[in-house]
């Protein structure tokens, strides 16, 4: 047995690798810079994890997600392997303490965000670091052409500089051909290396419905399809209408978003994983580095943005290899809407620098300071207050975002946590001359352990219910604490975080990436234009429309999404569909016909041609022109049969 299936064997109890796995993490220990395509929930943490752990040092693993990062990192812990997080939020503190754990103490994975390889003291660590490894998760993240673009993930490239013979291994679940080639130039790969599983899911049929009663619709879908299911919408209000709409009718709901306090969310994503909630109604917040197997269906109410998007959250379903199905609800007015949220995503450059001198106001950073600095921000409060539209702030926040002067982290969410900064002795000494803190010290030293080692994460409401008192006064006694230096308090924080990348700048020094940001309007605008065509198109298999647009273009008809039933209805095989169709096309695409003269021409059965005509003719793949002959619609070559 090699040395990676008995790490993978001894650490998650797997005899052996799934499809691909075990193929990437040799690449890598050969030296070569790789890229990794793996579908979600196809196990790419697995990948680097098992590499590391075989090899003397620790892996740098750059993420955005830092939902993510805590999950792994726990995860890891859980195993007795040694991992650190470093991400908004944290204080200095911790940050110095836990990138010094790495240096000194065989630590063997380190989760950051990619904006973080911009700060001094982390370049200046980095030097005292042995690397075996620069995982860049969700990588599809450094390309113009990706859906989720972050320049910050432009400055990767640069640490390799300081890490010669470091080898790069790039993981992501949805990239377009165009987003694979860019994401190895832009992490300066030394040969191309790409190693790609099927995005094909057999087990998941797809299905577009066009309906003007979309709850009707649902509540079809959810009474029909029994098991635990996820409803996608497109904003907050939206998670609990509907919630509260599927409980009127008998069935187990609940609704989940980013605004929601993060005990909240963890209850409400704790009940759903266990079964006790059936139906969760969601924005696209929830599901990030969530693994329910047995998720039957995913219903889709709006329009995603991209392809991209709706591809990753409809393949939550049917992760365990068992039949599941993915539902999109679209009427008339989606396209519009759609539209009108593609207009307002971009907003003029005099609104943005509006937004960014009021976010500053708001938060008090005088001009010339704020960098390197993480502030709390209540995006609702701030509109509020600044009577500036949500929506026009938030997408002003991704273009700052772009122009690398602040970053916008909407899923911090931390714990509160503490640690003791003086020895027992001194402490006992304090213990005895305070005996009104006393009590408390006592209390935490019982409910908590490595105290005096780490950080270690509290809740106030915890304490304050073993003590019999309220939650502010045990954040008052921590306070004190703090105070006398006893402890190093950090308050939990479950507002949104904005980083400032860059000091706060005049309005004259502001410089926005014009030239990047036009060609963003662009891709996004191409990006938008798929996901219609996919919503409107009535004549090529969903699967095969999804498999193309990313690449796989040899892909057969899945049989069972709604296009390939329609065709099922004709009676006949998919098989002998396809022999009629080949030959109509030979004899129609040379010149207009009459439908007498087309299906004496074609040697099979009369009644199955006529069938398959009128098919065509349907889905507008033939029409008549002046002389009453058919012939092959070109406006419509785009969206080949």
């Amino acid at each position: 047995m090699s040395k990676y299936r008995q790490i993978l064997q001894k650490y998650w109890g797997y005899d052996k690798f799934r499809e691909l796995q075990e193929e990437i993490i040799l690449s890598v220990a050969t030296g070569k810079d790789t890229l990794g395509l793996l579908p979600t929930g196809g196990g790419k943490s697995i990948i680097f994890q098992v590499f590391s752990l075989a090899h003397p040092g620790v892996c740098i693993v750059i993420t955005p997600l830092i939902a993510l990062m805590k999950d792994q990192v726990q995860n890891l812990h859980k195993r007795g392997i040694k991992a650190a997080a470093i991400y908004t939020g944290m204080s200095k503190i911790e940050i110095e303490r836990h990138l010094n754990n790495v240096c000194y103490g065989d630590y063997k994975f380190l989760y950051l965000s990619p904006e973080r390889l911009q700060n001094e003291f982390f370049r200046s660590k980095l030097k005292e670091m042995n690397v075996n490894l620069i995982c860049v998760d969700e990588s599809h993240c450094i390309s113009q052409w990706g859906y989720d673009f972050r320049p910050s993930y432009l400055n990767i490239a640069e640490i390799r500089n300081e890490l010669p013979g470091v080898p790069v291994l790039a993981l992501t679940a949805t990239a377009t051909p165009e987003v694979v080639d860019d994401i190895q130039d832009k992490l300066l790969f030394k040969e191309k290396n790409v190693f790609k599983k099927s995005f094909e899911r057999k087990n998941l049929t797809y299905f577009v419905s066009h309906t003007e009663d979309k709850l009707k619709s649902l509540l079809k879908i959810v009474t029909k399809f029994q098991g635990s299911g996820v409803v996608y919408v497109r904003n907050r209000r939206k998670t609990r209408e509907y919630a509260l709409l599927l409980k009127k009718y008998k069935i187990s709901a609940d609704f989940y978003h980013a605004g929601l306090d993060p005990k909240g969310r963890e209850l409400k994503q704790d009940a759903w994983q266990k079964g006790e909630i059936r139906v969760m109604v969601c924005t696209n917040a929830f599901g990030m580095g969530i693994d329910k197997p047995d998720v039957r269906f995913v219903v889709h109410m709006d329009l995603p943005d991209s392809l991209e998007a709706y591809f990753q959250e409809a393949g939550r379903a049917g992760r365990d290899g068992k039949e599941a199905w993915a539902f999109l609800l679209t009427n008339k007015t989606d396209s519009a809407q759609l539209k009108r949220n593609m207009t307002t995503a971009f907003p003029e450059y005099p609104v943005v620098t509006k937004v960014y001198n009021s976010i500053c106001n708001y938060l008090q950073i005088p001009f010339g300071a704020g960098k390197d600095l993480d502030y709390p921000f209540d995006i609702f409060d701030f509109a509020s207050k600044f009577k500036i539209d949500v929506l026009t702030t938030y997408n002003s926040l991704k273009i700052l975002e772009l122009s690398e002067l602040i970053s916008y982290h909407t899923d911090v969410n931390t714990t509160s946590r503490i640690m003791f900064i003086v020895n027992r002795d001194d402490l006992y000494k304090f213990q005895v001359e305070n005996h009104s803190l006393d009590i408390f010290i006592k209390l935490l030293l019982r409910t908590y352990t490595g105290l005096f080692n780490d950080y270690v994460n509290i809740s106030e409401e915890y304490l304050a219910k073993k003590a019999g008192v309220e939650p502010n006064t045990i954040y008052n006694l921590l306070k004190q604490l703090s105070h006398f230096k006893i402890i190093n308090y950090i308050p939990k924080i479950n507002k949104p975080l904005i980083h400032f990348i860059s000091e706060r700048l005049e309005e004259r020094g502001i410089v926005y990436k014009r030239e990047e940001l036009n060609t963003l309007k662009e891709r996004t605008l191409s990006r938008m234009e798929a996901m219609l065509l996919y919503a409107e198109s009535k004549n090529k298999c969903r699967s095969q429309q999804l498999l193309a647009y990313f690449g796989q273009k040899d892909s057969q008809r899945c049989g069972t999404c709604d296009v390939c039933s329609r065709r099922n209805e004709l009676g006949l095989s998919a098989y002998e569909f396809d022999i009629i169709l080949e030959q109509i096309k030979k004899i129609i695409k040379i010149e207009p016909i009459l439908l007498n003269d087309l299906v004496d021409r074609i040697d099979f059965d009369e009644t199955k041609i006529i069938k398959v005509v009128q098919w065509l003719f349907d889905n507008k793949k033939l029409i008549y022109n002046n002389e009453n002959k058919l012939f092959w619609n070109k406006t419509d070559e785009a969206n080949k049969t």
